[in-house]
């Protein structure tokens, strides 16, 4: 059982009054800093109680069944109807006009009086098709390599394709799937096993499955490390990190990203440690997006920008949970930008006005000063601690934040080029997520390296519009995609 301090002990009211003023008054301070640090632990264990995903960087797995009561998005609604809007160009199943097999229904006899028509010429069809799979079956191909003897006595054999390398292997095309299936649609190896046994008959062991995703990670490995270059060498890039299990323990994946780019690292380490071990950060030199975590600002050769979705949950937080009323104002104000930068972007032009721009920067000053003279009347709480820097109330942290790094909150209205979120980031690594919530976690170390690598190629395939399975075959044949 966990110890637990007695609770204090005070005077009943009699032997108050009986007590010499001076030993009154030293109760009555005692009660008094008592009732203001209950106070404050209450405020604080109220405060954790009330984040879930809609008001703080929690994912929203962690919402339980206790989610939101109303989901709350920083969305404007269009004023669109839901579903396809006027002049879009719908897709639907239609006939073909080369059907690979055709079955013709005869008449055999009148609906109305039931005389034979056998005889009777046809006068026009109607036509159904129908789109199935056919029957699912591997296709054993055998390789006979010719040998022939030379008068010089030489035996030569025919070289066999790459694809046949031993006695007996899968072709390239399982191999993919395999691939596909477990780093891409994130099955599970005891569901591969079943997915193949049910549709093939074959009986892949993890033992095979696992040298398939080797053996991809491999092939893809010259392309990876281009990839890793060109992120280096971009002008803006994303980057995030976030908690895997692997071997039982605790270690960080981190995503860098860019529109058309993506890699992913594993490392034992979340900070200053990985970043310089991964190498990304230490020679980038273009504007980075994060959310404000501080090991990021150890790299000064790149231009910092931050994370306003971050921001947008915060002030959420600060204004429902502590009552601050300059952090709704600061909510307003970042989506009201948002959407001035937005509407002048769908018109073509490069920058806002002049105007907007001084009367922008005056707002959020005036709601900065207004956040300050509230914390300066408020007070801060007592140090509980002899170590660390003096503790503060959250709104006044963020109030902190956004004061010393407004030129890093505000980046994306004076340079259209710099995004209002670091949701690229975030949506690149919340799949690696539903992989581990789908899988569980990795048995070693050298899974998760060629998980990551594999989601690589596979991030920066989609996002340059190459089809995943093609992609994949294409690396297994030797001719992976030039992504980078």
């Amino acid at each position: 059982m966990p110890s637990q301090s007695a609770p204090p002990k005070f005077p009943s009211f009699d032997e108050f009054r009986a007590l010499p003023e001076i030993q009154q008054r030293d109760v009555y301070n005692n009660i008094v800093s008592l009732v203001l640090s209950l106070h404050a632990r209450v405020e604080a264990l109220e405060a954790q109680l009330a984040k879930n995903s809609s008001n703080s960087s929690k994912p929203p797995s962690s919402d339980g069944h206790k989610k939101p009561p109303q989901t709350k998005s920083s969305r404007q609604p269009s004023g669109k109807k839901t579903g396809g809007q006027p002049g879009h160009k719908g897709s639907s199943l239609s006939q073909v006009e080369n059907p690979d097999k055709i079955i013709v229904h005869p008449v055999a006899s009148c609906d109305d009086c039931g005389a034979s028509l056998a005889d009777v010429k046809v006068d026009g069809v109607e036509k159904r098709q129908v789109f199935d799979l056919p029957p699912l079956n591997l296709i054993v191909t055998e390789h006979q390599a010719e040998q022939k003897t030379c008068t010089c006595g030489c035996v030569t054999t025919a070289a066999f394709p790459p694809e046949a390398t031993a006695p007996v292997q899968y072709g390239p095309w399982v191999q993919a799937l395999v691939v596909y299936l477990s780093v891409y649609q994130f099955l599970p190896y005891g569901r591969l096993k079943e997915f193949f046994s049910e549709l093939f008959g074959v009986k892949l062991s993890p033992a095979t499955m696992k040298r398939m995703l080797a053996l991809a990670s491999t092939k893809t490995a010259s392309t990876v490390e281009k990839i890793k270059r060109a992120i280096t060498s971009s002008t803006l890039a994303h980057f995030d990190e976030t908690g895997m299990r692997i071997e039982q323990s605790l270690h960080w994946l981190h995503s860098h990203s860019t529109g058309l780019l993506t890699f992913y690292a594993i490392s034992c380490f979340r900070g200053a440690k990985a970043m310089l071990e991964i190498g990304i950060l230490p020679k980038f030199r273009g504007k980075a997006i994060h959310d404000a975590w501080a090991p990021y600002y150890i790299f000064e050769d790149c231009v910092h920008f931050l994370c306003n979705a971050h921001h947008l949950r915060e002030l959420t937080f600060v204004f429902e949970q502590h009552r601050e009323k300059w952090a709704g104002r600061m909510h307003a104000l970042l989506l009201e930008i948002h959407r001035a930068v937005y509407e002048y972007k769908q018109s073509g032009k490069e920058a806002l006005s002049r105007y907007l721009l001084e009367k922008f920067e005056a707002e959020y000053s005036q709601i900065i000063t207004a956040g300050k003279k509230l914390h300066t009347h408020r007070g801060e709480p007592e140090q509980t601690g002899q170590r660390g820097r003096k503790k503060q109330h959250k709104g006044k942290n963020l109030l902190d934040r956004l004061d010393g790094n407004r030129d890093q909150v505000l980046g994306f209205m004076r340079d259209f080029s710099i995004p209002f979120t670091n949701n690229l980031a975030e949506g690149d690594i919340r799949m690696q997520k539903v992989k581990q919530k789908i899988s569980g976690c990795f048995r070693t170390r050298a899974g998760a390296n060629v998980f990551a690598h594999l989601r690589s190629y596979i991030s920066t395939a989609r996002k340059q519009g190459h089809p995943t399975l093609g992609a994949i075959h294409a690396a297994l044949v030797n001719q992976p995609l030039a992504l980078a």
